[in-house]
């Protein structure tokens, strides 16, 4: 009995101290241990080369060939192209639709395989970010520019395009007696931040019980609103591919070309600190 009480005596000293040290140290909130668990780091990506990679750039690749197919398509219907200044709300309207719809859908097939990028400067923002790997994002930036390529491509043949005479409508340009290159420039940019930032807001980690489908809507109502806003001024790119290919593709690329290039990329890359910063 002794023995038992001398050993018991000796665990109460023990649960004493280890508890003393323990309060010793501040807690970390669930909260803090979740940040820290998740704390994301740049990385070259070697990891990364496997099948899954090749799925991946292959999403990319077709996400943007719809987009440029489907979407420009829409811009360059004749039959809106036709219409009458009157008719120019309308217009607007419905090719604001077709991107915004269009691309949510797009992003939405193409999330499961590669994350539905489809446009650089997004990639080079989740560069920055730390969600994409070096190798990933160049990648992505090369089959997706080549799937903007090649839908351009597709959609100047189904038009018959050589044999048209008038200006092809669809392409990325401002009025000069209306905008500068920089009111253009920065115009492209903030578009392209609005974008991002809503593509951070989504992807963040504390939403990570969000529908499935939430995020490529809220991308696609984003992408609407910019074009509602955009297309009278610069036709709204606020993403590289979308803002040269077809350019060149048709042949009417001009000195404007650098504003679509680089516009949005230096929205994308502004967004990333700005949304750590402030949103986070």
């Amino acid at each position: 009995s002794s023995g038992i009480n001398a050993e018991y005596g000796e665990f109460q000293t023990f649960q004493h101290y280890f508890i003393q040290i323990n309060l010793s140290y501040p807690r970390m909130t669930t909260e803090e241990t979740v940040h820290k668990t998740n704390r994301r780091r740049w990385s070259l990506g070697l990891e990364d080369l496997d099948r899954h990679l090749i799925k991946a750039v292959l999403a990319e690749f077709l996400g943007t060939f719809l987009l440029i197919l489907f979407c420009v398509g829409s811009a360059n219907s004749r039959v809106l192209a036709a219409l009458g200044s009157e008719f120019a709300p309308l217009y607007y309207l419905v090719i604001s639709l077709a991107f915004g719809l269009g691309i949510g859908t797009i992003v939405h097939i193409c999330s499961t395989a590669s994350g539905g990028n489809v446009n650089p400067a997004v990639s080079i923002a989740l560069l920055l970010d730390a969600r994409i790997s070096v190798i990933r994002a160049l990648l992505y930036i090369i089959f997706q520019f080549a799937g903007g390529f090649a839908g351009a491509g597709v959609l100047y043949g189904l038009g018959n395009h050589q044999n048209i005479t008038v200006d092809i409508a669809g392409a990325n340009s401002y009025d000069p007696d209306m905008l500068n290159g920089a009111q253009a420039f920065f115009l492209e940019a903030f578009g392209t931040m609005f974008l991002v930032l809503t593509i951070l807001a989504s992807i963040q980690e504390k939403r990570k019980d969000t529908k499935s489908y939430m995020t490529p809507l809220a991308i696609g109502i984003s992408i609407l609103i910019m074009h509602i806003f955009l297309i009278p001024y610069t036709n709204c790119a606020i993403n590289p591919v979308r803002g040269t290919v077809w350019n060149i593709i048709t042949g009417i690329a001009t000195d404007q070309f650098w504003v679509f290039l680089f516009g949005p990329i230096v929205g994308g890359i502004v967004a990333v600190p700005m949304f750590n910063i402030i949103f986070a």
